[in-house]
């Protein structure tokens, strides 16, 4: 099959490079696409956010499969103008897609469903956020309503930096904070039939110790050797399965990739947020451990066909994921920087360590520069999360972006107890 991805970061380099070694992708475009995935994929300039542009290139290059990314793509309806042309398309309507692109919205759908989650208020004054933070009290957990690129929710025991999130939001929930460990656990669905995913977990401060302000995350590991056994079954059963019979309850039904970010609590599992879309990180390590060929998979959701499939199968090894990412992000990057390395790691460390790109650019023959504040996925496999963790930052070592960090404590606890 011909397929289209849209979208420019290394989650989209992720399903770029697994659908690349797929026998059945017969052609893979991007749009529009980066420095990295221009090397399994033919690159188009497109506007991610117009729906009908996206389902006009769609048509131009006769798409079997449209794989749109990104959140804000999805929460704009590019997957409705897909739809609306006959192509098939993985990703939620507009309508659906509203379980990511509103707190608020997502949180009705919860209680519609009997999903367990924070106890919560949405607030859009500032006496009404006076109330809530006192109410709850501190940590305070203050989430914008709307999609912020993965840097819209402030967790903090300083109420005056909580009220000043909140006054800066249109719309806001406040709510109870969440003790206990988080999982990500993405799963695939057509609208019906649920297909959980194996569960990661990722690191949203910038710093090691999970210090320092959130990020869109700075790395992700999967297994998770210290969940347990059961968890994955418990969240289909409680959570994703409900979800998703909700949406179709409301009319709104929802195919694509629904992400449930997830506290393990002391009071058992409860979801924090959802997501319309694959994470990043996450999904670095994620399809790094999927066996099964992804388009069929992705295909089959968007067909209304993931009953008729085969289980999924997995590879028993652990995956690391360790982000490279601009100076001063998560402020605003500084861009435009070369990056070397790259060779290297491909020579010395491939195939179980390779680098994914998230803000990359290259100008014709020059050499590839930083475009973002994420700027590079390096990933790892290995027999357990202490190999490949080893893998990881031997990679990293040789990646040279001037003044880039990266968080050197990734999988490090999980590798230490398993």
């Amino acid at each position: 099959m011909k397929v289209l991805v849209i979208g420019s970061g290394a989650r989209e380099h992720a399903l770029c490079r697994s659908m690349s070694l797929d026998p059945d992708v017969s052609a893979l475009h991007c749009a529009p696409g980066n420095a990295g995935i221009a090397e399994v994929a033919e690159l188009h300039a497109v506007d991610a956010l117009d729906g009908a542009a996206v389902a006009a290139l769609a048509r131009k290059l006769e798409a079997d499969l449209v794989v749109v990314g990104p959140e804000a793509p999805l929460v704009a309806g590019v997957s409705d103008a897909v739809r609306a042309a006959g192509i098939p398309v993985f990703g939620p309507s507009g309508a659906a897609a509203q379980l990511e692109g509103s707190k608020a919205f997502a949180k009705d759908v919860m209680a519609g469903a009997g999903v367990p989650t924070a106890r919560s208020y949405v607030c859009t004054t500032p006496a009404e956020i006076d109330e809530a933070l006192d109410a709850f009290g501190a940590p305070y957990v203050v989430k914008d309503d709307g999609l912020a690129a993965g840097k819209g929710v402030v967790v903090t025991d300083d109420v005056e930096q909580a009220r000043a999130h909140g006054y800066a939001c249109d719309r806001v929930v406040i709510e109870e904070f969440l003790d206990g460990p988080e999982v990500s656990l993405f799963a695939i669905t057509d609208g019906e039939t649920v297909v959980p995913l194996q569960p990661a977990q990722d690191f949203k401060r910038a710093l090691d110790g999970d210090e320092g302000p959130n990020t869109g995350g700075m790395g992700a590991y999967s297994p998770l050797p210290w969940a347990d056994p059961k968890l994955v079954q418990e969240v289909l059963d409680t959570v994703l399965q409900p979800t998703v019979d909700e949406m179709k309850k409301r009319g709104t039904p929802f195919s694509g990739l629904l992400y449930a970010g997830l506290a393990i609590t002391s009071r058992g599992v409860r979801v924090i947020e959802f997501n319309a879309r694959f994470g990043d990180p996450e999904t670095q390590v994620v399809l790094a451990r999927l066996q099964t060929p992804l388009a069929g998979v992705l295909l089959a959701s968007a067909n209304g066909t993931l009953a008729d499939l085969e289980p999924l199968r997995w590879s028993d090894d652990a995956a690391v994921t360790v982000v490279i990412a601009s100076h001063n992000y998560p402020g605003t990057p500084r861009t435009g920087d070369p990056i070397t390395g790259l060779d290297e790691v491909a020579a010395q460390d491939a195939p179980s360590a390779y680098v994914l790109h998230a803000g990359t650019k290259r100008d014709g023959d020059g050499p590839v520069l930083s475009a973002g504040g994420r700027v590079l996925s390096v990933t790892a496999t290995g027999t357990d999360l202490t190999q490949a963790r080893e893998r990881a930052y031997a990679a990293v070592a040789r990646v040279r972006l001037d003044g880039s960090q990266h968080r050197t404590d990734i999988a490090a606890k999980a590798a230490s107890e398993s």
